[in-house]
C-alpha cells in the first residue's frame, strides 16, 4: 500500500516448508548477484488495503536498477477469493521463475494465488498476513495485542476506520472501509513519515471491503513454497508478535527491523534487500 496497513492481524501459521527457518537482520538481508549468469526472476509486487501499487515506487526503482524485471498489478481489494483468482491468472502469463511479494492484505492474496503454481519459487511477506487455511485477516487481527486499529474492541467497526456503504451495478450492496485521515499516519506509517506526505497518501488510499477482511483463506502456498518475512517491530496495524508467529509457523526466513506497517514506503532499501535475498535463493 503506498501507505496503509491492514486490519489488526494475527496469523497462526504452522506446517511444513522444505526450508529451515532462518532469522536475519536487515544488514545481512541483501545478497550479491555478482558473477551470476542466470536470468533474474520476475518480481511481482502485491499491494494491500489503503494503498495501491505506487506504494512500491521506491522498491521498484531499486529492483530495476539491480536488473530485475518487476510488475505490480493492482489489487482490487474486493474479496480474497476474487483478488487471489485474478492474481493467479495474472501469474500464469509470466514465463520463468517468480518471486511473489505481498504487503499487508496482499500477503493473504499471494498465499492463495500461488498455490499450485510451479513458477513461484519464493514468497515474500512484508508486514503482511500469511493465513493458514480457514483464517481471515479480521480473525488474525485480534490474536495478539498491540494493534492501533481500534481503541474499543467491543465496537462493531474499528475506531481507526470509517465505513462507506455502496451498491454494485448488479444491485448487491457492501461496505468499503477507509482509514480515517487523522489515524492514517499512526496506523499505517507509525508516524515515520512527514505529516504532509502522510496526508497525501491518506487522500490517495484505496479502500478495502469488509468482506475481503472477513474472507477465509484456502490452502496456503507457504506450506510448499519457501518464504521470507519482514517482521516490522514498529507496526501499529499488525502486531509484530503476530507477524513473528506467522513467519515461525511457515518456517520462513525472518528479517526484523524497526519499520512501520508500510515499510515499502518508509524503508524501500530494507524491503528490496529482503526480496533480493529471496531471489538469490532461487538461483
Amino acid at each position: 500500500m503506498p501507505k496503509p496497513r491492514t486490519f489488526r492481524i494475527a496469523v497462526l501459521g504452522a506446517t511444513s516448508v522444505a526450508l529451515a527457518a532462518g532469522v536475519t537482520t536487515w544488514a545481512s538481508a541483501a545478497p550479491s548477484h555478482e558473477g551470476s549468469s542466470a536470468p533474474k526472476p520476475t518480481v511481482v509486487l502485491v499491494n494491500g488495503a489503503w494503498s495501491e501499487p505506487g506504494s512500491f515506487d521506491g522498491v521498484i526503482k531499486k529492483l530495476q536498477n539491480d536488473g530485475y524485471p518487476v510488475v505490480a498489478p493492482p489489487t482490487a481489494l474486493r474479496s480474497l477469493s476474487g483478488d487471489s483468482a485474478y492474481l493467479s491468472s495474472y501469474l500464469k502469463t509470466i514465463e520463468g521463475p517468480i518471486v511473489l511479494v505481498g504487503q499487508s492484505y496482499g500477503g493473504s492474496v499471494i498465499t492463495d494465488a500461488a498455490d499450485g503454481n510451479s513458477n513461484v519459487k519464493a514468497l515474500v511477506y512484508v508486514s503482511a498476513f500469511a493465513p493458514d487455511q480457514g483464517e481471515s485477516a479480521q480473525d488474525l487481527t485480534a490474536k495478539f495485542p498491540g494493534t492501533h486499529i481500534t481503541d474499543d474492541p467491543s465496537a462493531p467497526l474499528p475506531t481507526a476506520l470509517s465505513a462507506v456503504p455502496f451498491t454494485s451495478a448488479d444491485g448487491t450492496t457492501g461496505v468499503d472501509l477507509y482509514t480515517k485521515p487523522d489515524h492514517y499516519r499512526d496506523l499505517v506509517l507509525s508516524n515515520q513519515l512527514g505529516k504532509k506526505e502522510s496526508a497525501a497518501l491518506a487522500a490517495e488510499q484505496h479502500p478495502i471491503t469488509l468482506q475481503a477482511l472477513q474472507d477465509r483463506s484456502g490452502d496456503p502456498a507457504w506450506k510448499t513454497i519457501p518464504s521470507w518475512f519482514l517482521v516490522s517491530n514498529d507496526d501499529h496495524l499488525i502486531p509484530a508478535a503476530t507477524e513473528r508467529f506467522m513467519a515461525t509457523r511457515a518456517h520462513g526466513h525472518i528479517t526484523t527491523a524497526n519499520t512501520p506497517h508500510a515499510a515499502q514506503v518508509t524503508d524501500p532499501g530494507i524491503v528490496t534487500g529482503l526480496i533480493e535475498q529471496a531471489a538469490h535463493a532461487t538461483d
